[in-house]
């Protein structure tokens, strides 16, 4: 089975939609109330939409390619959190948070390499 681009696309837009979730949930956290007033937290239903609609999409992309070369890209979670969370929570940049991502992303290259080995090109 062949991996096209728009399925690398969409799985890369999937990671991006849930990493916003996960802000939501970060900002809807701070009013937390286990009581009726969770149905006014509009941060945590926009997260819980944005997740909801990151799965459709994954499962879209899952069509268009092989798991072992889509499913990597999930990681990119992990660098799409780390950027937010420093633009929108203000929270600090350090040499640990920096070498993780740049682990990460080291990781997901290596793995998608693999993977193209073993499978046919991305078209």
């Amino acid at each position: 089975m062949k991996t096209y681009w728009w399925a690398v696309a969409l799985m890369f837009f999937c990671t991006l939609l849930t990493s916003s979730a996960q802000l939501l949930y970060k900002l809807g956290s701070k009013n937390l109330q286990l009581n009726l007033s969770l149905l006014q937290n509009y941060y945590l239903i926009a997260g819980l939409g944005l997740y909801v609609i990151g799965a459709g999409i994954f499962v879209l992309a899952l069509r268009g390619g092989e798991v072992s070369v889509l499913y990597p890209i999930i990681a990119t979670s992990y660098v799409w959190v780390t950027l937010l969370s420093i633009y929108f929570l203000m929270e600090q940049l350090n040499i640990s948070k920096i070498f993780g991502v740049g682990a990460i992303i080291l990781g997901i290259i290596i793995i998608g390499v693999g993977s193209r080995d073993a499978a046919p090109e991305v078209l």
